[in-house]
């Protein structure tokens, strides 16, 4: 027997495939949060909330649930995902993902337009129908239960629309065909007395129906709860172990807070699991990779109740048996655009789609000027010149070569470090007072910017642009190749936190170009973009 470190997990080789013997938390790092998972045979599919970045709600496929590659999106198109009203955290919340019959779901809510709505695939890879829309029930974290007599139950935090409606869980039967509802919506559910009882899923197992929420807010006090009754609609009889998974009494020197927003899934070979969402705090409390996808063991115990990770907190270390193992490749370390941007990229809300080109200069990215800045894209449906990667490890380097030369004071280009428009640090190039220079933007609130470091370019060659990313602070660096780069400042992670800027949204790394009217100012062209993990 031997044993194999790979990918974060260690495999543990027997006579048949390597098997999975411990494995790295969060699966999914980053800004993935509220995972909804489902099995079809040995494959797994998992989606995420993407709240106002497009495309909306990426698509994970997985064969041992540890190894997850992005395979696309559910919403891909304007007819599917409208942003134009969509704020800061705002835009698609917790989607759930459900497969019946030969037909995969995803249903979601667009707070900013039009409430709940469904989308179907027969392929988790898309293409994804236009929306069916739900109508009479309200609410946010929807979800879609299947019956085996044929029913179909509609799961959602909210009752009757533009009613006061107490807090809860409620129910309703629905046809999935049209959208239309069958039943009248009742609640079924209160949780425990913990606060913002949401993100509900029905399960039956065992001949009964298991009711799973999370209570406590989407924060330090977070914690996951269960009911079960005979019947779908109840009476619902809490769990006696409840919660079953929280960290809200842990010490902070346990970096994994927040653990909530699960869902349930049973491997194809029996063994249960558990997708949820946490963070992990750097320096206190403060986190600013945001609500992650983490994974956890499931057992049942005499009463037929959840075990979560046999009752002890997760770790960032599972030393826990799983399946076989089916490894993914790692991601590239270097995006050279010659090609279709790959599934890791994103646009703030629409994208006007003349401001971005990989034709113009073939292999290089070009970005026109926006009249929109990133301080203004606070506003609902503001659409700056922005295509971002989320920041997934506390350690890693991002580099990219600019090729900009503006012919006036105004416009701007290159990297930004974004939590959102009044939470970000900008690394870029611009020209003042007739001469080009790189610089260091810290905005800290909607009132506190200002460049903290400049350096006067000497010419008009391209530059390469460098972010060192450390648990506790950014480093910025600029030069003219790789093997020169300078360091000219650096800033602390923690104002980028969702402790100190709020909402649900956390860091991207983006290109950018701004600061003039569209087509009226210089393009600023990228070579390449690297995102290189450094732990």
């Amino acid at each position: 027997m031997a044993t194999v470190l790979l990918l974060g997990a260690v495999l543990v080789a027997s006579d048949g495939p390597a098997r999975i013997s411990s494995y790295a938390n969060p699966v999914i790092p980053g800004f993935y949060p509220d995972p909804s998972v489902v099995r079809v045979g040995d494959d797994y599919y998992l989606v995420t909330s993407s709240f106002e970045f497009y495309p909306g709600v990426p698509v994970f496929h997985s064969r041992d649930l540890v190894h997850w590659v992005q395979v696309g999106y559910a919403l891909t198109r304007p007819s599917q995902l409208l942003l134009a009203h969509a704020g800061v955290s705002q835009g698609i919340f917790a989607p759930t993902i459900r497969h019946h019959e030969g037909t995969y779901y995803v249903i979601t809510t667009n707070v900013s337009d039009g409430g709940n709505f469904y989308v179907t695939a027969q392929d988790p890879a898309g293409p994804w129908s236009d929306p069916i829309w739900v109508q009479g029930q309200g609410g946010i974290d929807p979800s879609l239960f299947f019956d085996e007599d044929g029913s179909v139950f509609f799961t959602s935090n909210g009752g009757v629309p533009d009613t006061h409606t107490a807090p809860g869980i409620y129910q309703s039967k629905i046809d999935v065909a049209t959208g239309h509802l069958l039943s009248h919506p009742r609640l079924i559910w209160r949780g425990t007395g913990g606060r913002y009882p949401e993100g509900p899923h029905l399960y039956k197992i065992g001949g009964r129906y298991y009711l799973m929420i999370s209570e406590g807010g989407t924060e330090y006090g977070h914690m996951v709860t269960i009911a079960r009754a005979d019947l779908p609609f109840g009476p619902f009889e809490a769990g006696s172990g409840n919660p079953i998974l929280t960290h809200r009494n842990t010490q902070m020197d346990q970096p994994i807070q927040g653990t909530g927003h699960a869902d349930l899934v049973e491997d194809h070979e029996g063994n249960w699991w558990m997708v949820f969402l946490a963070f992990r705090t750097v320096g206190g409390y403060f986190h600013h990779l945001g609500r992650e996808t983490f994974l956890a063991p499931v057992d049942w115990d005499e009463a037929g109740w959840p075990v979560v990770n046999g009752g002890h907190p997760i770790e960032e270390t599972m030393n826990v048996a799983g399946p076989p193992a089916v490894p993914v490749f790692p991601a590239r370390v270097r995006d050279d655009f010659d090609g279709p941007l790959g599934f890791a990229w994103n646009y703030l809300r629409q994208p006007v789609d003349v401001d971005y080109s990989l034709a113009l200069r073939p292999g290089w990215l070009t970005l026109h000027d926006s009249s929109v800045r990133l301080e203004d894209s606070v506003a609902p449906g503001a659409s700056p010149t922005f295509v971002g990667r989320r920041q997934q490890h506390l350690r890693c380097r991002v580099r990219t070569r600019l090729d900009f030369t503006p012919t006036a004071d105004g416009p701007e280009a290159g990297l930004t470090v974004f939590q959102n428009g009044h939470h970000r640090y900008d690394l870029g190039v611009r020209r003042v007072a007739g001469r080009r220079e790189v610089f260091v933007r810290q905005t800290i609130g909607p009132t506190l910017s200002a460049v903290t470091a400049r350096e006067p370019l000497d010419d008009d060659t391209p530059v390469v642009l460098e972010v060192r990313a450390e648990p506790q602070e950014y480093g910025f660096n600029f030069g003219s190749s790789l093997g020169s780069v300078e360091r000219l400042g650096t800033a602390p992670t923690r104002y980028l936190s969702s402790e100190v800027a709020g909402g649900f949204t956390d860091v991207y790394f983006a290109l950018l170009a701004t600061g003039n009217e569209r087509g009226a100012g210089t393009a600023a062209h990228f070579d390449w973009f690297d995102y290189e993990p450094q732990q």
